[in-house]
């Protein structure tokens, strides 16, 4: 379409061509489909991406660190043949944070030997960090080898081959645990890395697909917690990846889930998660087993271990609030028998049936659709208005679809105030029990069982510095504004559910959004002249109703996270003033200063989270409804009440994009790698 524009551009400058340019620059085809990884170290998560993109040297596995925190992205290299690696560090004064909030800057502390921190510091600057001040590792000498890191910039590395690129990128995602006494020091450069984006050529499973290689509960640097909540909340598919000796017993797997399933639910995007056991090919009770044995084997072993895993996930309240059962399935892989196939066929592995997922993700991906048919309605448009002769009937079908229209609006409308009914009163109850529980839930915060004195006063005081939450070097957030915030949270969220489903396909919200129609089809049989004028308006009800699809997932995120920010911002004034205690009796009186303020806005604090959620839900439906008519008004307008015969004629292209559109319309997408023009 680029060569459309530029014709359109050489032309006098009119509101019909304004309107076409502003079109053709709203084509897109750049959104992926995100599928987090998740799974804790030597669960086989490396080995498992390899395998399925079939791509054995590409990510390094084994013996990784259990404290690294790198996020990597795995996408196709859709600009050229090569392999790339493009690395975003955190900040200077990010790591300069990081330096002094770690055991180096806090040497009094109980856990100066932590072993993160110290891992982290070792991989840097080998054993020198034990003797310098955090001022001094910040000198310029230790970044040499990363001047991107200094000046704020991306490092991208390009080799021919996978194997060749995993050397090079392996000191920004990892340490060498065999390196040790008598080796010659290597700086690892994993500490300043906040994510690694691998781009492989030639992949189709990875076309419109980015796999996310994932810690499993945040970080404690901002920078990072933040790109990995974001991503977190925009996965489709989320895979949880654990060792299947392990699997149905293993806590920190199931406390993985437990801990992101609100950011995936409610909170995001995900419609699928897929429990994967890894190693099915590990047989470990059998003194001299027999080919035959062993298969069989396998496969009981992987029938039993499907079973206890959905017994397991129907025990988990917590998740199925967010996700029912048929949102969960269960894989038995073996990444190692795929690629050598000694004991299992390929589809034994299981391999083949993750590779499925991933090409019918690519297959449903709507954006490549959307640009032919956003482009086909542009060029059918134009087509149109060349034609002379046709203004009665175009002022007949004008006055059919504004007809139409307003009612297909009070449709829309209805239906979704009905759910913010619904809400509110759902968030009544969740405000009377908020304020009837909260003496009770603040006190089993700010009085941990089996926590020593001393050592909570060092986790609240770094609650109330930073507004509400801490990232503890071990285990999951502590985060007091979401246990006020829990009796509302807990009120709405089989509604939200409801409302707002994932999949994006019914609800008060995207349901009504599909069904918006102006019947634009059925009035082309009685108005052949005026037929490519309806196309157009078509493809604009579609191009409009996956704007307001992605509006919608994007709203509905900060929709159900506003209960707990609302929460946070009035308790702002409270965590400043526990913040300056310090001294004799600084753990009584940070808690005296929350438990005076928590009592004293009871009566306001839950009111106000409950009216800014609301408020929130009405100005996502008067956006909704704004949206439609002013951009379907306009549509209406330029195609129905204009004539512009000077236009320049683009009968080739239309012709051309005519033949895309109808052919992929038919879901034969391998038409589309050809629309290249």
């Amino acid at each position: 379409m680029a060569s459309v524009r530029d014709r359109i551009c050489s032309e006098d400058e009119t509101r019909l061509s304004a309107f076409l340019k502003m079109k053709i620059d709203d084509l897109k085809t750049d959104k992926r489909e995100l599928v987090g990884v998740f799974g804790r170290t030597g669960a086989g998560k490396s080995y498992l991406i390899n395998a399925i993109i079939e791509e054995r040297n590409l990510l390094p596995s084994g013996s990784i660190s259990a404290c690294t925190t790198v996020m990597i992205k795995v996408e196709a290299n859709m600009h050229n043949q090569k392999y790339e690696a493009d690395i975003e560090f955190i900040t200077k004064e990010e790591w300069k944070d990081e330096l002094w909030s770690s055991s180096l800057g806090n040497k009094e502390d109980d856990d100066f030997d932590d072993y993160c921190d110290v891992e982290k510091l070792s991989a840097l600057y080998g054993e020198e960090w034990k003797t310098k001040s955090p001022e001094s590792l910040m000198d310029n000498k230790y970044f040499r080898e990363v001047p991107e890191f200094l000046n704020s910039k991306r490092k991208i590395l390009t080799c021919d081959s996978a194997k060749e690129l995993s050397a090079k990128f392996v000191k920004y995602t990892r340490s060498d645990s065999e390196e040790g006494a008598g080796k010659e020091v290597k700086r690892w450069y994993w500490p300043l890395v906040k994510c690694v984006t691998i781009r492989v050529p030639n992949n189709e499973l990875l076309q419109h697909v980015t796999l996310v290689d994932l810690p499993g509960n945040g970080d404690r640097n901002k920078g990072r917690d933040k790109m990995w909540k974001g991503i977190v909340e925009s996965c489709s598919a989320v895979w949880i990846v654990t060792d299947i000796n392990r699997a149905a017993a293993e806590k920190e797997t199931w406390e993985i889930l437990k801990t992101a399933c609100s950011l995936m639910g409610n909170g995001g995007e995900c419609q699928h998660i897929h429990f994967i056991c890894t190693k099915t090919d590990l047989i470990n009770d059998m003194d001299d087993p027999s080919a035959t044995d062993v298969h069989t084997l396998i496969r009981e072993k992987n029938i039993k271990v499907k079973e206890k895993i959905n017994k397991e996930f129907r025990k988990m309240p917590q998740i199925k609030k967010h996700f029912g059962e048929d949102c969960f399935k269960v894989f038995t892989v073996s990444s190692k028998e795929f690629l050598k196939g000694d004991r299992l066929t390929p589809d034994e592995t299981e391999i083949p049936k993750l590779q499925t997922f991933l090409q019918e993700l690519n297959d449903c991906h709507s954006e490549t659709l959307n640009y032919v048919s956003g482009a086909y309605g542009i060029l059918s448009l134009i087509q149109g208005l060349r034609r002379r002769g046709v203004a009665a009937k175009k002022m007949d079908v004008c006055s059919h679809v504004e007809e139409m229209m307003r009612q297909e609006l009070n449709k829309v409308r209805k239906p979704m105030e009905e759910a913010c009914h619904a809400f509110e009163q759902c968030l009544s109850e969740g405000v009377e029990s908020s304020k009837g529980s909260y003496e009770k839930r603040l006190k089993s915060f700010l009085y941990p069982n089996k926590v020593s004195g001393r050592g909570f006063h060092r986790k609240l005081k770094c609650v109330v510095e930073n507004n509400g939450t801490h990232k503890p070097k071990k285990g999951k957030e502590i985060n007091l504004n979401l246990t006020l915030a829990s009796c509302l949270i807990d009120s709405i969220d089989e509604e939200f559910r409801k409302t707002f489903p994932n999949e994006g396909k019914s609800g008060p919200f995207h349901g009504v959004i599909n069904t918006f129609s102006l019947d634009t089809e059925k009035l082309i049989p009685n108005y052949k002249d005026v037929e490519l004028q309806l196309i157009f308006l078509r493809t604009e009800e579609e191009q409009i109703k996956g704007k307001l699809h992605k509006t919608i997932r994007d709203s509905k995120k900060r929709v159900y996270s506003s209960l707990s920010e609302t929460i946070e911002k009035t308790m702002q004034e409270c965590y400043t003033e526990a913040a300056t205690h310090f001294g004799q009796d600084t753990l009584k009186n940070m808690r005296d200063t929350v438990e005076r303020h928590v009592h004293n806005s009871k009566d306001t604090m839950f009111e106000l989270a409950k009216d800014t959620m609301l408020a929130k839900m009405r100005r996502l439906t008067e956006d909704i409804l704004e949206t439609l008519e002013v951009t379907m008004q306009k549509s209406i307008e330029l195609s129905l009440k204009t004539d512009d015969f000077s236009i320049p004629d683009f009968t080739t292209e239309f012709e051309k994009v005519k033949l895309y559109h109808d052919v992929y319309s038919d879901k034969d997408t391998s038409v589309i790698c050809l629309f290249n023009y």
